[in-house]
């Protein structure tokens, strides 16, 4: 035997019945700092803080690259 249910709601009205927590506040947060960042650029702090989060070896990989990129940028400042 086979039922199919079909139900005509919108995505708010399923996401009050199924209990689940209203972000919408939090999406609008998110947005505006994206939109912040766009508008204004990334800067050197956020930088470091994103390879910060990216280094599996905490400080000691982020020495590594900023060693790597002072030799890149010293290589190519010689040219």
């Amino acid at each position: 035997m086979k039922v199919t249910v079909d139900v005509d709601c919108t995505p708010e009205e399923a996401r009050r019945f199924m209990g689940l927590p209203d972000m919408s506040s939090v999406h609008e947060a998110y947005t505006d700092k994206m939109k912040s960042v766009i508008n204004d650029g990334i800067t050197p702090d956020m930088l470091e803080t994103m390879m910060r989060n990216w280094m599996p070896m905490g400080e000691a990989g982020m020495n590594v690259w900023r060693t790597l990129f002072d030799q890149i940028g010293r290589t190519a400042g010689g040219k």
